[in-house]
């Protein structure tokens, strides 16, 4: 019997090449990502979604070559390993070996404090006490999986609130549909997820945490959808795919919600065997952010990184043109001007306005129902729902997109009351908050989930104003020029989202 030779692997190698993954995908789009967003944009006939793809093509661009965040929500870290049985771990430094765990931990609070791009602190320690942040976005997901021979595969991963919040799963029976029951749900996904993007499927397995699994490692693998339409179907996984991509852009969702041609760039189908009573489903979506990447270890050092050339990016525009849409000066604002936009429009914001999130948004309405004065003046003011990432070097201010507002539905009423003339956030609002903003004659404005950094470049200067506690959910002040947000719900109650269901809650 042939002995078997043993791979060591540097416990330093393996934390050091995690870590750098992390900081890569937070600012680098993989070349058929960007390939698959130029070709939706080429295609598109829709001008406000049209202008989106635009959008998350230029903030590409400019994530790549300033190596800062293309999204403000800079994901919860995923780490995905498969390890072989002839692989082992050592510590050249000596000591007892920490667990797996321990060392994916260490990489993240790494790369999420690293200063020359610090990445936003998102995940919080006790969920259902006090919600503390941890302040090094760790700990992640880990998954392990042990496989023949000397082979070290890891999949770093970075998951955005509004990809994975998305997810579904349902257990349907051996005779239901499966591209029925997925397809009837998209449209219940609303805009958050921030399409266009991956859409992963997860078919089959052993139970519920296995489907879910799967549907999202499915995500981790290069686009190549229109190579699939070209050479046809070879089984029943690749049939399903061209079948969901054919009807779920046939719904007309379209980048960011706005209704368009694309609303995913793929699907990918992941299936394994499963009980005879059972169909289990999960569907998992990659954000337009789609953060990912693949390396192999082999015990001669840290991993090596693809490098992606800037010919990617060659015909993407360095810049964002202003010079279409309405300029709209923020320091003479009126209910009056607010009651002239109409749905659809592109407007240039330029003047003052404030930020503030859910715990932002809690605090206030607690202060007003104990009749206690507001650290900050509303009346007349514009609020962007923003959790920005931290600045560096000369910058006002880090990547700072827009976070899903229907999670402030609920306090809507209270802050227009307050004299919130309008709002600025991503994806579609519950009936509630049509109701409230058309019977108070405000309006919803949009940005562009997924072009973070673009958005920051609109911000010229930033203070803290309030709640400095909250850290990244804290009140700032902005003072912006031509940002470029589109009137999603204007003041007669009419939104832009007609392919998206209006929810009665979120």
């Amino acid at each position: 019997m042939e002995a078997s030779i043993v791979k060591y692997i540097d416990i330093a190698d393996f934390v050091d090449s995690v870590a750098a993954a992390l900081q890569y995908v937070s600012y680098t789009h993989p070349p058929d990502f960007v390939g698959a967003l130029q070709h939706a944009h080429e295609r598109e006939t829709s001008p406000a979604a049209k202008n989106a793809l635009l959008q998350l093509l230029v903030n590409s661009k400019m994530s790549a070559l300033a190596r800062r965040p293309v999204c403000q929500d800079t994901g919860v870290a995923n780490v995905y390993v498969k390890m072989g049985m002839d692989v082992r771990f050592h510590d050249p430094r000596g000591g007892r070996l920490p667990g797996l765990d321990d060392l994916v931990n260490e990489a993240i609070a790494r790369a999420y404090t690293d200063a020359r791009n610090p990445l936003r602190a998102t995940v919080i320690a006790d969920p259902l006490g006090a919600r503390r942040n941890t302040r090094n976005n760790a700990p992640g997901v880990v998954n392990v999986q042990l496989v023949e021979g000397d082979r070290f595969e890891v999949v770093v991963a970075a998951k955005g609130g509004g990809g994975d919040v998305k997810a579904r799963f349902k257990m349907l029976t051996a005779s239901d549909s499966v591209a029925d029951w997925i397809v009837s749900e998209i449209p219940k996904l609303g805009a958050g997820w921030c399409p266009p993007g991956v859409l992963g499927i997860g078919v089959g397995g052993a139970g519920p945490e296995d489907t879910m699994r799967m549907a999202k490692e499915s995500l981790f693998s290069p686009i190549d959808i229109q190579t699939l339409k070209q050479s046809g179907p070879s089984n029943e996984e690749e049939r399903l795919r061209l079948e969901l991509f054919e009807r779920i852009n046939g719904l007309n969702i379209g980048a960011q919600g706005l209704g368009g041609c694309t609303t995913v760039l793929d699907v990918k189908v992941h299936t394994a065997p499963c009980h005879a009573a059972m169909q289990p489903v999960a569907i998992i979506p990659n954000c337009a952010a789609n953060r990912f990447v693949r390396f192999e270890l082999d015990g001669s050092g840290p991993a090596s990184l693809p490098v992606v050339p800037l010919e990617v990016w060659r015909d993407i525009p360095d810049l964002l043109s202003v010079d279409e849409g309405v300029k709209v000066n923020l320091e003479t604002l009126t209910r009056e001007e607010v009651g002239r936009w109409e749905t659809g429009e592109l407007l240039l914001l330029s003047g003052k306005i404030l930020t503030g999130r859910d715990a932002a948004h809690k605090r206030l309405e607690a202060m007003l129902a104990q009749g206690q004065e507001l650290p900050v003046d509303l009346r007349n003011r514009v609020l962007f729902y923003v959790g920005p990432v931290d600045p560096v070097g000369d910058e006002v201010i880090g990547p700072a997109g827009p976070t899903t507002s229907a999670r402030m539905d609920k306090f809507l009423r209270c802050t227009m009351e307050q004299g919130v003339l309008a709002t600025i956030g991503k994806a579609e609002r519950t009936r509630a908050a049509l109701d409230t903003i058309s019977e108070l004659g405000g309006a919803y404005l949009i940005a562009v989930g997924g072009a973070a950094y673009l958005a920051s470049k609109s911000i010229v200067a930033s203070c803290v104003v309030a709640f400095e506690d909250l850290g990244m959910e804290a009140i700032y002040e902005f003072d912006v020029v031509d940002m470029p947000v589109t009137v999603a719900i204007d003041a007669r109650g009419k939104t832009v989202y007609r392919h998206v269901p209006i929810s009665t809650a979120y």
